[in-house]
């Protein structure tokens, strides 16, 4: 007996919501059908994958299966978008902060090349007021950009919002001191980040110095790994070797959303790349 990818997508959704009735609903299947789909996979590999307890888990066996069931079924799609939807052409210029280039968005971009070669993508990396600014001036057909609220940017396409955290080197962490003022390592103006750390740390009257301000993610995060001072990203994109500064005594921080923003054209590339963007992101 072989793969199939219906079985595939059963066994995804168990690995990850652990539970047969949230995987039925993902799925658009019964609970039933799907647990058949996991056992019919258990049989072809003579391997029990999954613990049925109360609470569903991966077998050692299901979590070394479990990575090769990513790329089986993530090839399969890719396959199905690159011949089943019409080829695309055309050049489209994409602006992002570079953060997101660097810790999110490469790889998407990267896959969305290879899916429509016929696509000139533009890639600009700068800071979201300067994006903004460049978007209305015509200078790009497509930005993304960090919010402070939803509806700063009213026009844009909802991606996701999520914490921002003070985030620094462990060793640096420990010698925080609330007498001492804190030191920043932060993007010049104008930045999100930069406006949120510091009118939190005005609010809470901690005082505060700017050590190092670089227009650069990655200069930032060299800065905070060399123990200069801390920073202030979103959840997802903390770098390895740094972490959250947690439950300290640093004032809490908002969430930061992000938007993705196209011009108002019909233009066939445009639409597929923001799409694409969309459908990764939410993934």
């Amino acid at each position: 007996m072989s793969l199939d990818t219906i079985t595939l997508q059963c066994f995804l959704a168990v690995a990850d919501t652990g539970s047969f009735t949230r995987s039925a609903d993902r799925v658009g299947r019964t609970q039933s059908a799907v647990s058949q789909q996991v056992a019919k996979l258990e049989m072809i590999l003579g391997k029990t994958l999954v613990n049925r307890g109360k609470v569903l888990s991966l077998t050692s066996e299901g979590e070394i299966f479990l990575g090769y069931a990513r790329q089986i079924f993530a090839l399969h799609r890719e396959a199905l978008d690159r011949f089943k939807q019409p080829e695309v052409a055309g050049e489209v210029r994409f602006g992002l902060p570079e953060d997101f280039a660097s810790a999110i968005l490469s790889d998407i971009l990267v896959d969305f090349s290879r899916l429509h070669p016929r696509v000139l993508l533009k890639v600009e990396c700068d800071l979201t007021l300067n994006l903004f600014e460049r978007f209305q001036r015509g200078e790009f057909d497509l930005i993304m950009v960090k919010m402070s609220r939803p509806e700063d940017f009213p026009n844009g396409v909802d991606v996701w919002s999520e914490p921002l955290e003070w985030v620094g080197k462990k060793d640096y962490l420990r010698t925080l001191d609330k007498e001492v003022p804190l030191s920043l390592v932060l993007s010049p103006q104008p930045c999100v980040y930069r406006a949120r750390a510091i009118q939190a740390l005005e609010t809470a009257g901690i005082p505060w110095r700017l050590v190092y301000s670089s227009p650069s993610y990655a200069g930032t995060v060299a800065a905070v790994k060399a123990g200069m001072g801390v920073t202030v990203l979103p959840r997802t994109i903390i770098p390895d070797k740094l972490e959250s500064a947690g439950t300290t005594w640093l004032p809490s921080l908002h969430d930061t959303h992000v938007s993705l923003l196209r011009q108002v054209n019909n233009n066939p590339a445009e639409q597929s790349l923001e799409e694409f963007v969309l459908k990764k992101m939410h993934r």
